[in-house]
């Protein structure tokens, strides 16, 4: 049996709160369906834990959405949980692969 990692968040935040108001089924196969969260908010979640793996994850969905991201929400999620953890990089950092070569 294969094991695969899963993160999980316990929605105490307004922000999750919200994620979860914007979710989505997603049905992986006939009888695997999923609740899964918008790109946006996947985007937010990744660059708010600020490892490397996930920065490549938030290429990864900007290069996969490819211009049909909602931006002002993600800045709207994301600039209140930069400034309480109190890591501007994050946002300096999210800006470059929003705004870089092409938008990526």
């Amino acid at each position: 049996m294969r094991k695969t990692g899963l993160d999980v968040s316990l929605g105490a935040m307004p922000f999750e709160e919200r994620l979860i108001a914007r979710a989505s089924r997603f049905r992986f196969a006939p009888d695997v369906e999923l609740l899964t969260c918008t790109a946006e908010d996947l985007i937010v979640l990744k660059s708010f834990a600020n490892r490397e793996k996930d920065w490549l994850d938030v290429e990864g969905v900007i290069l996969r959405q490819s211009g049909r991201l909602d931006i002002p929400l993600i800045w709207r999620e994301l600039d209140p949980l930069v400034e309480l953890k109190e890591e501007p990089e994050i946002a300096h950092r999210l800006r470059k692969f929003l705004t870089g070569p092409s938008a990526l």
